[in-house]
């Protein structure tokens, strides 16, 4: 080929995706590794690593099939992929065991006992952020507690792009973006925090050294190359995770623009020039993919994930779009139709694992597209309660850039841009992680001095969508009625909850 490519590979929850990019930021080749998730009991998720490894493999040679290119084409490598999703290796590198992911809600005692092992403001003075059920260090504690043979024969804690770049290249390396999701890590001073290891009673040598996410990491070793398509030799990138990556991929590396994502989760996304906090620990503070800069963000557990169970729950077999038809034939509101998107418990601004999805209001006159489009406004409702945080704490906000799978409907997004009362932008290049992990290693390859630069000479806007103040008059009373459900609610989640273990 005339011109050189970088690979971006984001290790996904369903699958893993790579891109072939060319060295002014075209895309030139895509693939995709599907793999399934586990749920062995109520609120658990799990996967197997190794099929994390087999996914992207699969998907990076098919990205170089679609981009009509050989390995020798591959000049560097950028990994991406989803965060807090705690991967055990022994001393000869082997899984210990299936890897407990992101969304996974089993430890709640588990994060009582961090708080009180650790201590709260010391915790929140290193972390910048409480101890939650999604993070790594919940989960680490959990095994300790429940399964003590497999914690004694830890060597390596690692994180799903990490557990792919070992395969990859047989080094153990993260950055300080992923790391941030740990809640072992000192998001300030960007390094783990050695107080809260300390109290944990964990070593630091299990964990791999941080970098910032442009730096050259390791290089793709011989059985590598061998089992992707990869060649050797090539240099991989620290990378990111996912959501910071993402934010990379949609241009979101000054404040100013916001990156809204619905993937599976939902995620409202805002750069920072130092770290932030909100008082009330309802959003998330990391260090960004770009060095120097940081991040708020706001997390809710289903959002496009909440779209797809109801399609497979009521409507098998039927398409997305024919879906987006019947809602869009709905008026705003969906007919005193509310959704509640706490399908697998709730991030923000409720950290609350018990919480579960609801719809209230239903009667005999609602239909499928009802359905439909009360989930699309309650995942908006959801990402509002971010929106609303993150502008609260004094965060500009100018632009919403849409990205993820909800973000390809456009009847979604007229009710993001109704509901937040902000201009949504969807950019020329819609990749997301991978796309922006593939940024990340043009920067690594100094074909672009920063990341910054990186973004700038690649990404635009494609389309833009205007809030409509008269919907948005319409929404507003819908969300304080929408906000009014949780506390309501809340008793009857958690006595469920206990009914739900009890039958486990």
């Amino acid at each position: 080929m005339a011109t050189r490519l970088v690979m971006g590979v984001d290790v996904g929850t369903t699958g893993a995706r790579a891109l072939a990019v060319d060295e002014a930021g075209r895309v030139r080749g895509q693939g995709v590794g599907a793999y399934s998730l586990e749920t062995p009991r109520p609120g658990w998720a799990e996967q197997h690593p190794d099929d994390w490894w087999r996914g992207t493999g699969v998907a990076v040679r098919a990205a170089l099939a679609a981009a009509g290119a050989t390995q020798r084409d591959v000049a560097a490598v950028g990994l991406s992929g989803q965060m807090h999703s705690l991967t055990l290796l022994d001393r000869d590198g082997r899984v210990l065991r299936p890897a407990i992911l992101w969304n996974d809600q089993r430890t709640a005692a588990e994060c009582e006992e961090i708080t009180r092992r650790v201590g709260r403001e010391r915790l929140i003075a290193a972390t910048l952020n409480p101890a939650l059920p999604g993070f790594t260090a919940p989960k680490l504690l959990w095994v300790r507690n429940h399964e003590p043979d497999t914690y004694g024969r830890i060597a390596s804690v690692l994180l799903p792009k990490d557990y792919v770049r070992y395969r990859l290249t047989g080094a153990r390396a993260t950055d300080v973006s992923d790391a941030s999701g740990t809640g072992l890590f000192d998001v300030t001073a960007r390094t783990w925090s050695a107080d809260v290891l300390g109290a944990l009673d964990v070593p630091e040598t299990w964990i791999p050294r941080p970098t910032e996410s442009p730096v050259l990491s390791a290089a793709v070793s011989q059985p590598g190359a061998d089992e992707t398509g990869l060649p050797g030799g090539v240099p991989v990138v620290a990378g990111g995770g996912d959501q910071a990556a993402q934010a990379v991929g949609t241009g979101i590396t000054r404040p100013g623009p916001v990156s809204v994502t619905i993937g599976t989760s939902g995620v409202v996304f805002a750069s920072l020039d130092s770290p932030v906090v909100d008082t009330e620990l309802r959003t998330h503070t990391f260090c960004h993919a770009v060095p120097g800069r940081w991040h708020v963000m706001g997390v809710m557990l289903s959002a496009g994930g909440a779209l797809r169970w109801l399609r497979q729950a009521v409507a098998p077999g039927v398409e997305y779009n024919a879906l987006d038809a019947e809602a869009d034939a709905v008026p705003p509101g969906a007919d005193g139709l509310v959704f509640l998107p706490y399908l697998t418990g709730e991030r923000t601004p409720y950290p609350d694992p018990t919480a579960r999805g609801a719809f209230v209001g239903l009667s005999l006159a609602h239909g499928r597209g009802h359905l439909v489009r009360a989930v699309m406004e309650g995942v908006a409702f959801g990402l509002r309660d971010s929106f609303e945080i993150i502008r609260g704490m004094g965060v500009e906000i100018t632009q919403i850039r849409a990205s993820g799978g909800g973000a390809g409907s456009s009847l979604w997004r007229q009710i993001l841009a109704d509901v937040l009362g902000v201009e949504v932008v969807v950019m020329n290049i819609t990749e997301g992680a991978a796309y922006g992990a593939a940024l990340l290693a043009t920067v690594g390859l100094r074909l672009f001095p920063t990341v910054e630069d990186a973004c700038e000479a690649t990404l635009r806007a494609a389309s833009r969508t205007e809030p409509r103040r008269n919907v948005r008059a319409r929404y507003d009373g819908l969300y304080e009625a929408y906000r009014a459900l949780y506390p309501a609610l809340r008793p009857s989640f958690a006595r469920l909850a206990g009914t739900s273990a009890g039958e486990g």
